[in-house]
């Protein structure tokens, strides 16, 4: 069975990645095609980078490092939940990934973005990061818009987004599946 973990990027106060989160969460457990996680970055608390050679290397010096490595190292799949600051992604997920390199490579993923144009400059800006990382992220997104999605702080996304997550998820699995299979011969 495919293991999928949904990260939530956001970590600062009042955040609405969290509101998010938990609804990508509880629309993925409808499903019986795979199983997910919900992993909440700022449970996670990792510091800024701090290790001393590249996660290329592998060569983890920090438990923190081990932590996280571990913690991912299982998951075949990823769904990264990313709010939009400055026309790109947020610091703490960006943080998150490059603590790690192996660990993500030859997995897929999708993206969940909500901002003011529905987070989709954060998801280009880590298409690029996610392909260094040897990851194949899907076509298909989620774009929330704060506007349409959200009534002040309060999340409550349009009809349609169930929709348009559940066909990245269709997507992202059977992304998963081939990748899985091809880390499999490979070992």
């Amino acid at each position: 069975m495919v293991r999928v973990a949904v990260i939530i990027g956001s970590t600062r106060p009042q955040r609405r990645g969290e509101a998010v989160g938990k609804w990508v969460f509880e629309c993925s457990q409808k499903r019986s095609d795979a199983e997910f996680e919900l992993i909440d970055l700022k449970e996670v608390g990792l510091p800024l980078l701090d290790e001393p050679t590249p996660a290329s290397a592998g060569q983890y010096t920090q438990e923190h490092t081990r932590a996280w490595s571990r913690k991912i190292e299982p998951f075949d799949a990823f769904v990264f939940v990313t709010p939009e600051y400055n026309h790109g992604p947020n610091a703490a997920l960006k943080n998150a990934l490059d603590f790690l390199y192996k660990e993500w490579g030859d997995k897929a993923c999708g993206f969940v973005s909500y901002g003011g144009d529905g987070g989709i400059r954060a998801v280009e800006a880590l298409r690029v990061i996610v392909a260094t990382l040897q990851m194949a992220d899907v076509s298909k997104a989620v774009a929330l818009s704060l506007r349409n999605d959200f009534e002040g702080q309060a999340f409550k996304p349009q009809a349609f987004q169930e929709k348009s997550l559940n066909g990245m998820l269709d997507q992202l699995l059977s992304w998963a599946g081939a990748l899985q299979s091809m880390r499999t011969q490979g070992q």
